[in-house]
Parts: structure tokens; sequence; C-alpha cells
């Protein structure tokens, strides 16, 4: 088990949040323009980790040592079914460098990005760059 997946499911933000490169890059499956840096990313993470229930990986793609990782998930934005991956790429040092999100249906993508827009604008100080 990839050590992201891991500290995903075990909803520790801040072990994932370790495994990110300083300069990591971070695509969202909302937002056309990707996120960069750890502490930018780390919000996002800390955000989505409050908005999905019912969250679980249903697959994991890719050789145990390999530095590109595909991390099939399942879980709920209030009442809508969302079915996504996690795309990790790891850095020479192991470090996650890019991060990039899909998820489908339409729908589920409509709703997670209200749910994330009402996220940050609770916390107006947040860089989304």
């Amino acid at each position: 088990m990839h050590p992201f997946r891991a500290a995903i499911e075990a909803r520790d933000i801040d072990a994932v949040v370790a495994l990110l490169s300083e300069d990591v890059v971070f695509h969202s499956p909302v937002v056309f323009a990707p996120y960069h840096g750890r502490e930018t990313v780390a919000a996002i993470l800390h955000a989505v980790s409050r908005i999905f229930e019912d969250f679980r990986y249903v697959r994991e793609i890719g050789a145990h040592d390999g530095v590109d990782h595909a991390l099939v998930f399942q879980a709920c934005v209030g009442e809508r079914q969302v079915e996504g991956s996690d795309f990790v790429h790891l850095d020479e040092d192991g470090s996650i460098a890019e991060l990039t999100v899909m998820v489908r249906p339409l729908s589920a993508a409509h709703a997670l990005a209200d749910a994330m827009n009402a996220q940050f604008a609770a916390a107006p100080d947040t860089d989304r760059t």
C-alpha cells in the first residue's frame, strides 16, 4: 500500500502533507490552473477531508517501487456519489511532486466545486492562486 493511501485512509492529513515536496503541484478536478506549494496544497487537502464522506479507495494501480501511482476512490459529497482517481507522481527523493485528482460524474464535480468554494469562503485568507 502506498504511504499516501495509508495516510488518507487513516484521515491523517498532516501525514499526507509530510509526503509532499515543498514545491508540489496540485491539479484540481474543478479548477483549470494548478496550485503550487506544500502550504497551499495542505489547505486544499484539509478542506477536502471535511467535504468527502464515506471516502474509500477501491483500487491501487502502479508498481510498489514506481514513481507513478493511481488510486481509485469512491466517496460522497452531500448526496452526490463521487468516483475519482488520485494520480501521484514522486520526485527523485520519493516525495510527492505532483498530485492530480479527477472525479466523475459531472454533477459530483459541480457539488465538489460548490463545497470547496464554501470551505474557502469561510477562510478568505487562504491562497487560491
